[in-house]
């Protein structure tokens, strides 16, 4: 009996990560640099979901003294006070954008490589943005295929790698476009540029975890799933991110 074939034609929810003061390894003149980076890390979260208000991001916040510490970030030029918001400044934003992308990689890297639950992957996530420096943090990058997305569907802010697009190191994580036929991988994350898309494909099976084999790129790429054949385009097949099995 020959495996069915469906042809798929051409054309998250948002979750917040705060690390608990438990969560954020201790130093001497380290903790309040950490809760520094906790308190920006919250601001551009909420910025990300369009808040801004003093009063809101001091009824989110979980480190003590939000208070002192806002007023401190004032002090540092790191973010200022307009009307009832706190923003950030541009170093500011840059600082927490390191940070945001050491936690959301981390995040990724726990997910992909380890296959963690949620609270660990947090708890640990918020350990690793606070001691990886910037070399280590782009060679993750890099072996992971640099995500766009971490696994709760928030965007990774893009680093130098990712412009460069280094191939020094062979990434962990490909596009299924990029997989080599007749091999076997697990789809790890997709990426798709509409959400209809994404309900297709589950509706057929392809949805993260499972694993599938690539049987040919041309004039479409098809993918073994168990007994189905499915048929894609290739700008789909570029927002399928897999791993090899």
């Amino acid at each position: 009996m020959l495996p069915q074939l469906q042809v798929f034609l051409r054309d998250s929810p948002v979750v917040s990560h705060r690390c608990r003061e438990e969560d954020i390894p201790e130093g001497e003149g380290e903790m309040r640099e950490h809760s520094k980076d906790e308190i920006l890390e919250l601001i551009w979260t909420r910025e990300e979901e369009g808040e801004r208000t003093e009063a809101g991001l001091l009824e989110s916040s979980q480190e003590e003294n939000t208070e002192e510490l806002i007023e401190e970030l004032i002090h540092d030029g790191l973010v200022e006070r307009k009307g009832e918001n706190i923003v950030l400044t541009p170093s500011g934003h840059e600082r927490a954008e390191r940070v945001i992308r050491r936690h959301r990689l981390a995040e990724c890297l726990l997910s992909n490589l380890f296959d963690l639950e949620d609270d660990h992957i947090e708890s640990s996530a918020c350990k690793f943005e606070h001691i990886l420096s910037d070399r280590v943090t782009e060679s993750v990058c890099t072996f992971l295929g640099h995500p766009p997305f971490c696994p709760h569907g928030k965007p990774i802010p893009r680093g130098e790698c990712c412009r460069k697009f280094t191939t020094h190191v062979v990434p962990l994580v490909i596009r299924l476009s990029d997989a080599e036929l007749g091999g076997e991988y697990r789809i790890v994350f997709i990426i798709p540029k509409q959400k209809k898309r994404l309900e297709r494909l589950s509706a057929m099976g392809l949805i993260p975890g499972v694993v599938v084999r690539l049987i040919q790129k041309n004039p479409s790429y098809v993918i073994q799933l168990g007994e189905t054949m499915i048929a894609v385009d290739r700008g789909i097949a570029d927002e399928i991110y897999v791993k090899r099995v």
